[in-house]
């Protein structure tokens, strides 16, 4: 499982450089997400922590997800 950038494709790297409501800072860290169907999160420079999207950022290769359909993603439920 990685995270990385939706539209560059490029993984996450901490230390990497983000706007977030107009204000620049840096990636602190991303622990995978605790269970499936969550998005996962990632902590700021500033001390923030939000969901991944908000940073334009997604998980791949996501093995927790083994077995889910393509519309129980979209849904966030499982088979």
């Amino acid at each position: 499982m990685k995270l990385i950038y939706k539209d560059s494709k490029k993984p996450v790297k901490v230390g990497d450089p983000v706007v977030v409501g107009g204000v620049t800072t840096t990636v602190d860290d991303f622990p995978q997400p605790h269970k499936p169907n969550s998005e996962g999160k990632v902590t700021l420079g500033t001390g923030a922590t939000y969901y991944v999207s908000v940073i334009g950022a997604e998980w791949v290769d996501r093995e927790d997800r083994a077995g889910w359909g393509v519309s129980a993603v979209a849904t966030g439920e499982h088979k």
